[in-house]
């Protein structure tokens, strides 16, 4: 079971603090939405976990190893990130695309190798994408490409998943697979998710933790159900707010 530790990170980017100090700790197992508003440092925080960026200060360890000592392909078999927003401007069939989750080592033309197939052939079908396999990316909609982004995230059957607002542009039918499965992923699988989140319902249903940031520090870090206050709320967003139900019928009731 994987263990992501970040230790008094701070980052700053053209002289402006975007992370103060935040230490979390993350394994196997867990489903974290990362929550809080514009600018707040979430996807700052996702690429440090993620070993794209850099800390000016403080340290990131995988299982006691820190990051920056994994080699590029090492760290790629364990872990997949899904930017926010992501692109693809190569006209490229969506099961090519979905295939890029997988080694380096897969043929540039022709069929896959049988078990790479099966995988392509699960995550597609995952995210609803098997009936348009063959079709160019380029011709996508918006919500279709941001599943073709997270079935390649997925293809890989990576121990951490690392997502930056996996569900944006997504209709509410593939929003709420796209949390179920995440879920699972966790729940069934025991691998670790960490995603950036802004439906704070889906959040509050389907995370077994959340990180609330708000100017680059970590205001609160804990269960959904008992974190997400309205005097959180309040300062995190300057609404007014309180969680209502419990369990998948919990939801967040605006004033």
């Amino acid at each position: 079971m994987s263990l992501l530790q970040a230790q008094d990170v701070c980052v700053s980017l053209s002289g402006r603090p975007v992370l103060q100090t935040v230490s979390v700790a993350a394994h196997g197992g867990e489903f974290i939405a990362v929550i809080g508003p514009n600018g707040a440092g979430k996807s700052t925080l996702l690429t440090v976990l993620a070993g794209l960026l850099a800390p000016g200060r403080g340290t990131v360890h995988l299982d006691g190893r820190a990051l920056s000592g994994y080699a590029p392909r090492e760290l790629a078999r364990q872990r997949a990130y899904l930017p926010q927003n992501p692109r693809c401007d190569w006209p490229l069939p969506v099961e090519r695309v979905v295939a890029l989750g997988l080694t380096p080592g897969l043929p540039a033309f022709g069929g896959f190798p049988p078990a790479d197939q099966a995988r392509i052939d699960t995550a597609l079908q995952a995210c609803d994408l098997y009936s348009r396999r063959q079709q160019s990316v380029t011709t996508l909609s918006g919500g279709e490409l941001a599943r073709t982004m997270l079935a390649r995230a997925l293809v890989g059957d990576p121990a951490i998943l690392i997502v930056d607002e996996p569900i944006a542009g997504l209709d509410p039918r593939h929003a709420l697979d796209a949390m179920r499965r995440l879920a699972r992923l966790a729940h069934e699988e025991q691998r670790l998710v960490i995603a950036a989140v802004h439906d704070l319902t889906l959040a509050l249903r389907y995370a077994t933790r959340v990180w609330a940031l708000s100017d680059g520090c970590l205001l609160a870090d804990g269960p959904p159900a008992t974190t997400l206050t309205a005097e959180l709320l309040r300062e995190l967003f300057d609404v007014a707010a309180c969680v209502s139900g419990t369990g998948t019928s919990a939801y967040v009731d605006y004033a």
